[in-house]
């Protein structure tokens, strides 16, 4: 099947079950990205890591059925208002979850960098050469840092 054809077989729907398509497909999201909020709160990266592809797949499936409820949107007002109200209400909700999902992440990602960092450095300063210079004091070597260690900005 063409994505055309994904497309208009979309738009044909019933205007309760396109919209009920959603209102599910919003539950799960706003689902997921709960729990990866949750588990990144207790410090489980990986475990929260895990959920990124249902996260990116209830994400698309998602924005599938919104795009068609906004070419759909004036028949839909008509044909199931309460339903789009609902939609609406969830989509509210899902603004506010993506927003706190968003703030933990950033949370986490900075944790991460000053841990990684912090070791990065106590690496660099026990291996530095300890030797005395010319004025009598011990002298670091600026190339003596941390070898081996990168910071994955990626998370």
């Amino acid at each position: 099947m063409t994505a055309a054809a994904r497309l208009a077989a979309l738009d044909a729907l019933p205007a309760e079950e396109l919209c009920n398509h959603a209102e599910q497909a919003l539950a799960a999201l706003v689902d997921v990205m709960n729990q990866e909020t949750t588990l990144l709160r207790a410090g489980h990266l990986r475990q929260a890591g895990q959920l990124t592809p249902d996260k990116t797949r209830l994400a698309q499936d998602y924005v599938g059925f919104a795009r068609s409820i906004q070419r759909q949107a004036a028949r839909l007002t008509v044909e199931a208002p309460q339903s789009m109200e609902r939609l609406r209400a969830g989509h509210e909700s899902l603004a506010t979850q993506m927003a706190e999902n968003l703030r933990v992440l950033a949370t986490a990602k900075t944790v991460t960098e000053d841990v990684l960092t912090d070791v990065a450095r106590m690496v660099g300063q026990q291996n530095r050469a300890r030797a005395y210079g010319t004025a009598g004091t011990v002298t670091a070597d600026p190339n003596a840092s941390a070898k081996g260690i990168a910071i994955n900005r990626a998370l």
